[in-house]
């Protein structure tokens, strides 16, 4: 499984596909606040970073540089 449901953590590792999407904008719904741990992420479909970003979410930790790191600290700069 590529996202980790925890407390009040949301973690992603691996490749994170758009079948994702619906079951993590569910969890967010119920947890309110909430924050993602990227440490481990490769790859996130952007629905699940649109999910993200509508939830606004804190980073706990950023994936490895990279592409993926590049794009995820673009999108959460406003937080």
């Amino acid at each position: 499984m590529a996202i980790d449901y925890r407390d009040h953590e949301v973690v992603f590792t691996d490749i994170v596909g758009v079948e994702d999407a619906e079951l993590l904008l569910a969890w967010l719904q119920e947890h309110g606040s909430a924050q993602a741990d990227f440490s481990g992420c490769a790859h996130m479909h952007p629905a699940n970073l649109q999910v993200l970003m509508a939830a606004q979410v804190r980073v706990a930790a950023w994936p490895a540089a990279g592409p993926l790191d590049t794009a995820l600290r673009s999108a959460f700069s406003n937080g």
